[in-house]
């Protein structure tokens, strides 16, 4: 863990606030072997992307990483961007530190050449990034709009526009009220259920649910499409009551636990990762028991079941705390699907063979897409358009 006065000492550098004596902290800091990681962990969630940043050997290395930093944040408007991007060719003997890292499928590592960027954008679009709104849809099939600055409450329900949580109610009925929760392109929303449970929703995902869960009986969810993060409130609390998350192709069994599930409509595939506890999924055919750190793939076509071991459980659930991480190394045709979930944006390929070139580093959710457009452009893709709301990458 990183201490909060460092913190403070690494923004004042940033931001070219800091005093010598700020300075002479963080310097004897960083003299330290293991701090050097942790500085390279708090720059790679704070500030954009992936700097790989290697050992510090002088001062000078140390203010290269900061004016980089610095700059990288500073320079950039709503149409236009100049952006210095530096690479791992140029750093080679200072800092060992590269901006990205980008794979191609045949294993040939390739970076463009420095160079000042001029970014224009067709019809002057701007696309910022996604917001928390959903669409609540009632039992009696009315529905609310979910967004910043717009309050809803019932007796049981409270909302303030960013997240919905449903109360526990004490008088309990046998028969069961579903609302759903529809989160589009852009959007993304939290909603705890009555029995304390929390579901983060990403873009472009559906979920059904009890308004209230009937004591001791399973409690059960559909995901109907799209992605969640779940935290489930243990059955211990509930008089050992199971909790299910289900949909077309499969069931997952919880006693309580945390855990991502990602099956979105456009995917041949539907991935089950486990964060903590256990759980077993059960595609009615066969059944698995996942343990932490792993991963079950079910593919639709043949209902056949693949495991993963070892899986980077804390990249995967990034998006439920504010940042995509790439950190496994992720192809650009399925990284943009993610980008134009968030952004709500559609994507053309020109250049098919750009489609498998891998991309790793760690994207802020709060970019502008022109941000992240950039950051492409300058390792992955030759050019790009805008155009109303289709991202053309050649």
């Amino acid at each position: 863990m990183i201490d909060e006065e460092i913190k403070i000492i690494i923004t004042r550098c940033l931001t070219n606030t800091d005093s010598k004596p700020d300075r002479e902290k963080l310097n004897k800091w960083l003299n330290e072997p293991e701090n050097q990681s942790i500085f390279n962990d708090f720059i790679e969630a704070n500030y954009i992307v992936n700097y790989g940043v290697g050992e510090f050997n002088t001062e000078a290395e140390k203010q290269k990483v900061f004016d980089l930093i610095r700059e990288n944040q500073t320079k950039t408007n709503k149409n236009r961007f100049r952006r210095i991007l530096k690479y791992a060719a140029v750093f080679i003997g200072l800092i060992g530190l590269s901006y990205v890292y980008i794979e191609l499928s045949n294993g040939v590592n390739s970076i463009n050449d420095p160079e000042i960027l001029d970014i224009d954008l067709v019809n002057e679009v701007i696309v910022e990034p996604g917001t928390d709104k959903a669409i609540l849809t009632l039992g009696d099939g009315s529905q609310v709009a979910l967004e910043k600055g717009t309050a809803y409450q019932t007796k049981n329900t409270v909302s303030d526009g960013e997240k919905i949580v449903y109360k526990d109610q004490k008088e309990r009925s046998n028969i069961q009220e579903y609302n759903f929760l529809t989160i589009p392109r852009g959007g993304q929303y939290f909603v705890e259920l009555s029995d304390g449970t929390q579901v983060w929703l990403n873009s472009e995902s559906q979920i059904k649910f009890p308004v209230n869960f009937i004591e001791g009986e399973t409690r059960i969810v559909e995901l109907i499409y799209g992605e969640a993060y779940f935290d489930v409130s243990p059955s211990y609390l509930h008089k050992g009551s199971k909790f299910k998350v289900i949909n077309q192709f499969q069931e997952i069994e919880v006693i309580g636990t945390k855990f991502n599930v990602s099956a979105y409509k456009d995917e041949l595939d539907i991935y089950t990762t486990l964060v903590e506890g256990v759980v077993k999924v059960d595609n009615g055919v066969s059944n698995q028991n996942l343990e932490p750190n792993q991963q079950l793939v079910l593919n639709r076509d043949n209902n056949l079941f693949s495991l993963k071991q070892g899986v980077d459980v804390e990249s995967i659930a990034s998006w439920t705390r504010g940042v995509f991480s790439f950190n496994e190394g992720k192809s650009l045709k399925n990284i943009m699907k993610v980008i134009s979930r968030w952004y709500d944006v559609d994507v053309v390929f020109m250049d098919k063979n750009l489609e498998s070139v891998r991309f790793k580093g760690i994207l802020k959710k709060q970019l502008s897409i022109d941000e992240v457009l950039s950051i492409m452009k300058s390792s992955t893709i030759n050019s790009y358009e805008l155009k109303d709301r289709t991202v053309i990458l050649r």
